[in-house]
């Protein structure tokens, strides 16, 4: 594997835009062409250490997962409802993502496309903020199954590395009719399944190309995702009660041309 300091920079890197709109994918992939830390094992490396970011996630939202256990009368997000919320956001990207997992992996997981999505992304982002919308739904509590599933749909732009999990959940919340704040708590939440899913699914394919002294460099990478995360995601929430996603958006569009010229 590479060199210690490569972990750091990457679990940074993905802990910081695992939950911003900005696509901790693309950013990955971005660092790695920089750092020289690339092919196979380099993308499931990748990959792996979201899961530090997935638990940085149900550290900070316990109480969430821990109600999906039981139902709670004051919080109808709770138990098998809650549940069954989650599941129809999972389910639109668990399919399609499963049938072009092989696809996506061949041909989207380079600079070139990574830049054309972060324009996009950063295109919709600001199609959807000049929008005046009804946006009636101020707590999770509020989420129905038909939100849940349109957000799942959008979800699925997220499986074009670059264009952002988080961009396309909580843009789309917001289109359904989510407040924003609720649309990137909903985002953050919604983020576990999925995600656990296909880092399980990535890693139980590819686990033979690491090797035992392979462990302490995803050891690295996995704490200090976590970490970032943390912050990224606390710090986020604040800021979404002050700004909009348009700061977001610009930056997309400044980094996809220098993704152009310098990878």
């Amino acid at each position: 594997m590479a060199s210690w300091y490569v972990a750091i920079i990457l679990g940074i890197v993905e802990g910081l835009t695992e939950f911003l709109p900005v696509s901790s994918t693309g950013h990955l992939i971005i660092t790695g062409h920089l750092l020289g830390f690339t092919g196979p094992k380099a993308e499931t490396f990748e990959i792996v250490i979201q899961l530090g970011a997935i638990l940085a996630v149900v550290a900070l939202y316990w109480d969430r997962f821990f109600g999906l256990l039981r139902t709670n009368p004051q919080q109808r997000f709770s138990g098998p409802y809650g549940l069954w919320l989650l599941f129809l956001t999972s389910l639109p990207a668990s399919i399609v993502g499963l049938l072009a997992h092989k696809y996506i992996k061949a041909y989207l997981f380079s600079p070139k496309t990574v830049a054309i999505a972060l324009a996009v992304g950063a295109i919709f982002i600001f199609i959807v903020e000049g929008m005046s919308k009804d946006q009636k739904t101020d707590s999770l509590d509020k989420i129905t199954p038909k939100l849940a599933l349109g957000i799942g749909l959008f979800q699925c732009l997220a499986l074009w590395p670059g264009f952002s999990r988080s961009a396309a959940t909580i843009m789309g919340g917001m289109l359904l009719g989510a407040k924003r704040t609720v649309a990137a708590e909903y985002s953050f939440i919604a983020a576990v399944p999925i995600m656990f899913a296909a880092t399980g699914y990535d890693f139980m394919k590819n686990y033979s190309l690491f090797e035992f002294s392979d462990l302490l460099f995803l050891a690295i990478g996995f704490v200090v995702s976590f970490i970032s995360a943390w912050i990224a995601v606390k710090s986020f929430i604040y800021l979404l009660g002050k700004l909009t996603l348009r700061p977001f958006a610009i930056y997309r569009l400044a980094l996809a041309p220098l993704v152009l010229f310098f990878l």
